[in-house]
């Protein structure tokens, strides 16, 4: 891979190899923490940030508009991802049409593809002459009207056919960035006023006691507080899990795949607990130890699979326990839109199997009386209320509460979901277990 120049094609150059990576299976949280090393300025940073995520989001419809603009196919991988990051910015950042098409060409030279630079410029220019024809086209099919992979589609209209284009269009919006105050460490009448101070723009949502809503996302390692640990990034459906825990001090608690730690930390600021928190994948782990570490938190940490919990746990019981289980990622893929490249229907049965083998083998953990909150970003039926339902059926000593938020989705079998973007919020599901005295 040859390194682009420096100068401000560096940056398309840069999205050009990222977004190559990323359709190829790369993830694009890890990818652009690698690319985003080699500039220096924020400004550089966020575009390329910007340029990802579109890049990702909308992939479906634009790598499809370029084949129809190619007489053969362009075997050069950075290449191609860089005339569809060129279309991105002509059609979803909007940026003037000369800027966006001489920013282009001059990137494909930065990025040592002279050959291709007068191409570039071709197929942009024609783009533009014909988009009205050309957009017809990708409208006329499902896939690249929404730019979502069809599978996914049909699972939205099985799951929710009333919802399907609202939940298309959440998606393909950018996501706000909400924050959870530590309340260990602050307050978030406080963070305001310091937000407020350092000309930072900023609400309180009335939904969760401890969010912050930012109005323009930033890096929020500048932000006031940041260093002392007076807050997280984190979604506000995902903070509902501290509350349908019904957290009290003394508690004995697990957090089932724990890592990156985010519901671990919320779980150690709401309530002086025992906190044992269990992940296997020793890459996220470290994430999790620095979280806590800055948050000035801690936690029994262990590193295990959670559905073998011989090999970890030490017999005494749970009174709580948080199943954050691998899913779909179907309710955040306005976050992270390169699910929608990654994600395949034949990856639904393993992700299946996992939940309930989860399910299944930390129940008997959980001490009478005790409550288990099973947890998912998805949207998918399967996933959620379908899986709560078997899981119910087969465990005598399980009661299914009616805990929900304010405002969620009452699904057919039992549990809460929120539809992506309804109150700024992820997609998310939730269920509420008791085990009987």
């Amino acid at each position: 891979m040859s390194a682009p120049t420096p100068g401000a094609a560096n940056v398309r150059g840069l999205a050009a190899q990222a977004l190559a990576r990323i359709v190829q299976g790369d993830s694009l949280r890890a990818t652009f923490a690698i690319f985003s090393t080699k500039l220096h300025d924020a400004r550089d940073r966020a575009l390329l940030s910007s340029l990802l995520h579109e890049g990702a989001r909308w992939w479906l419809r634009y790598d499809a508009a370029v084949a129809r603009l190619l007489e053969r196919p362009l075997r050069d991988g950075e290449a191609h991802a860089l005339i569809v990051l060129g279309l991105i910015q002509l059609e979803v950042l909007r940026l003037p049409e000369y800027a966006a098409v001489a920013a282009t060409v001059e990137a494909m030279r930065a990025l040592n593809r002279p050959k291709y630079a007068g191409l570039a410029n071709a197929l942009l220019r024609r783009w533009l002459r014909e988009r009205v024809a050309l957009c017809a086209q990708l409208d006329a099919d499902e896939v690249t009207r929404s730019a979502h992979p069809r599978w996914l589609l049909h699972a939205f209209k099985a799951d929710w056919p009333a919802d399907v284009d609202a939940i298309v269009a959440a998606n393909n919006a950018q996501a706000p960035l909400w924050l959870r105050v530590n309340r260990r460490r602050a307050t978030r009448v406080a963070l305001l006023d310091q937000f407020a101070a350092a000309g930072v723009a900023a609400h309180a949502p009335e939904q969760t006691a401890d969010a912050i809503v930012l109005a323009q996302s930033t890096d929020i390692t500048r932000l006031p507080g940041y260093a002392d640990g007076a807050f997280s990034v984190q979604d506000g459906a995902a903070q509902f899990a501290a509350d349908l825990l019904d957290l009290g001090d003394g508690q004995r608690v697990l957090d089932a795949c724990a890592a990156p730690g985010g519901k671990s930390a919320q779980i150690l600021e709401r309530a002086d607990v025992h906190l044992v928190a269990v992940d296997s994948d020793t890459r996220r782990l470290p994430r999790l130890h620095e979280n806590l570490a800055r948050l000035q938190l801690s936690a029994d940490v262990r590193t295990g699979d959670a559905a073998q919990p011989a090999a970890w746990w030490d017999g005494v019981p749970f009174q709580r326990i948080l199943i954050d289980a691998p899913c779909s990622a179907s309710g955040i893929l306005r976050r992270q839109p390169d699910i929608k490249l990654h994600r395949r229907a034949n990856d639904m049965p393993a992700l299946l199997a996992t939940q309930a083998r989860l399910l299944d083998a930390l129940w008997p953990l959980l001490g009478k009386g005790g409550r288990l909150v099973y947890a998912t970003c998805s949207l998918l039926a399967d996933e959620n209320a379908r899986q709560i339902v078997r899981f119910v059926a087969q465990h005598a000593d399980a009661h299914l509460r009616a805990d929900a938020p304010a405002g969620w989705h009452a699904p057919t079998g039992g549990g809460a979901q929120n539809l992506p973007g309804a109150a700024g919020m992820d997609g998310f599901f939730y269920a509420v277990v008791e085990k009987a005295d």
